[in-house]
């Protein structure tokens, strides 16, 4: 079972393999309370959660799906890599794996791709050990350098990346063409309770939706300077995207209809860049749609 908004490269992960006949995955809204039993009656082996999602920072109750889960013997494995190790544990909160693509904030410099599986398991470690190595996806020497010298200013880096943020999303509310704004530090955020509950911090992403349709949209982003117009996410620059033709374009859009995810949505990695520059530099690509 896998949240039905999770991240692209994730659900086309799912989909391909289920498609093959690897296994079956079922897509579903965790925090509709029907869907999700339907879904737990069916006893999954694997319940898959990504808290805050990708890209609307939806927020998933991982203690609660955590023991619902685990009450039909399915293992719990959460995608932590919005939030990193500083931010939420899913472990102490039930989880049993918990992920991270360390190409994101626990690099925080952009120049290498990695992943990690955590467990508290010995068993589960010495298993995942053995599988990895017989298929050669363990890390190279190198780029295990190059993350221990991002992991070593993750904790400064974030918490710079969280005031940046918290100051465009108090920006980006002044402005007439945003139509939605992302961000579970907002307290009228659906998922606000819950993320102040488990998490130690409301992070450094955000999404937000702009009035104008598709040629507002192509305007806003051709004249962004500071802004970097690509995936990817968690490095010390400032990324912005969209989500339905990048990140989410394997997506068919049906499902991209049914996660929530509009034309309109366009995604912010916050970096650490001075907050003024960066809102400035909004401020410029919003008159450029406004005067189109």
């Amino acid at each position: 079972m896998a949240p039905h908004d999770c991240y692209g490269g994730s659900y086309r992960l799912f989909n391909s393999q289920q498609q093959r006949g690897a296994y079956r995955v079922v897509f579903v809204d965790q925090n509709d309370e029907q869907a999700l039993q339907q879904a737990l009656a069916l006893a999954p082996k694997i319940v898959f959660i990504e808290t805050p999602s990708n890209p609307l920072l939806r927020i998933t109750d991982i203690e609660k799906i955590s023991q619902l889960a685990h009450q039909v013997g399915a293992l719990v494995v959460a995608d932590n890599t919005f939030m990193s190790p500083v931010l939420q544990k899913p472990l102490a909160l039930g989880a049993d794996l918990v992920v991270h693509s360390c190409t994101k904030y626990l690099n925080g410099h952009s120049d290498l791709v990695a992943g990690v599986v955590i467990s508290q398991c010995r068993k589960q470690l010495e298993d995942l050990s053995w599988w990895a190595n017989n298929i050669g996806v363990t890390a190279g020497a190198f780029d295990s350098y190059l993350l221990l010298r991002g992991i070593r200013t993750l904790v400064p880096r974030i918490r710079l990346q969280q005031e940046n943020t918290q100051a465009l999303v108090d920006y980006l509310q002044t402005q007439p063409l945003v139509d939605k704004i992302y961000y579970p530090a907002l307290e009228h955020h659906v998922g606000h309770v819950i993320a102040k509950k488990q998490q130690q911090g409301f992070g450094a992403m955000l999404s937000f939706e702009l009035k104008g349709g598709i040629e507002a949209i192509k305007s806003f982003l051709s004249h962004l300077t500071l802004f970097t117009l690509a995936e990817s996410l968690g490095g010390v620059e400032t990324l912005i995207c969209h989500p339905a033709t990048m990140t989410h374009a394997g997506m068919s859009e049906e499902a991209r209809k049914t996660a929530g995810i509009s034309n309109a949505l366009l995604r912010i990695s916050v970096g650490i860049e001075d907050s003024l520059d960066l809102i400035n530099d909004l401020q410029n690509a919003f008159n450029a749609a406004t005067k189109r």
